[in-house]
């Protein structure tokens, strides 16, 4: 597996495991099968409301904890944001049932994201949460967290897939020291991703499938990737993907895909930031 230094000398995998929508009780089992076949990131949330069972196969994994690495994220907390972050932190580790989380992250831009920010700070000053992050921000937001705050954001977590590339923004990131990861990888299929003629006629060449492809085309870019699926033979294929390399041309064919735009929903959108703000978790 390869990995990335963080901006406080963290290293984290490269490719990892998510675990958004899969439901509580077929979690632990595809956990474990990830683990099984060798990933050792995984990112999980208090909003997935699976960290339990994420807990559960860590522990019967039998691997060290050493060579784990789980992340997870705090959701929308309003004022008084430092004790309500602490008191969710708390919540988190007692669920996953570990004494530190590797890489804990602000779910959402919003609520008193700087009472937020201030606790996290603290969190890992006492070494709880080795390095912090977030999630969901756009540039504006994340510059006006680092321009005002002591720690920079490791990791900002964003939609990231073949029709939504966030080129400039990387190159932006990358400026600062924040580490780029991609949610939504696959873009759950939008677009007919999985049978894109470009990404398959890639794929037949290298004799990979069309996810491999984009695994492949995200890590080469250096964007940490957290693909989801319950099937072992699919967690298998996804995470063989660093036997091959995109070539220049293909690389530069993929970009012609980018629509600039967000196939899920805009944090920009009021009525969003409305249904996102009055979300409760936990």
């Amino acid at each position: 597996m390869q990995h990335v230094t963080l901006n406080n000398g963290v290293r984290m995998p490269l490719l990892g495991f998510g675990v958004y929508q899969i439901p509580p009780d077929q979690t632990e089992q595809a956990v474990t099968d990830a683990l099984a076949a060798g990933y050792r990131l995984l990112d999980t949330a208090a909003a997935y409301g699976n960290e339990e069972a994420v807990g559960r196969a860590v522990k019967n994994s039998g691997i060290p904890r050493e060579e784990l690495f789980v992340t997870t994220k705090l959701w929308v907390q309003d004022a008084p944001a430092e004790d309500n972050t602490r008191r969710a932190f708390e919540i988190s580790l007692t669920k996953l049932g570990l004494d530190h989380i590797d890489l804990y992250l602000m779910h959402q831009p919003f609520g008193d994201v700087y009472g937020q920010w201030r606790a996290m700070e603290d969190l890992h000053r006492e070494g709880l949460a080795k390095a912090i992050g977030v999630a969901n921000f756009y540039p504006d937001r994340l510059i006006d967290l680092i321009l005002n705050n002591k720690i920079v954001p490791a990791v900002n977590q964003i939609e990231t897939h073949p029709f939504f590339q966030r080129t400039d923004y990387q190159d932006l990131m990358r400026e600062h020291g924040v580490r780029h990861q991609s949610w939504g990888g696959f873009a759950e299929g939008k677009n007919d991703l999985f049978t894109n003629p470009l990404l398959a006629e890639i794929g037949k060449e290298y004799d990979k499938s069309v996810a491999q492809v984009v695994l492949r085309w995200l890590t080469q870019r250096g964007v940490i990737a957290i693909p989801k699926s319950v099937r072992a033979e699919r967690m298998a294929e996804n995470i063989d993907v660093f036997d091959f390399a995109l070539t220049d041309e293909q690389m530069a064919a993929i970009a012609t895909l980018d629509t600039g735009g967000t196939l899920f929903f805009d944090h920009h959108d009021p009525a969003m930031v409305d249904w996102l703000a009055k979300r409760r978790v936990g």
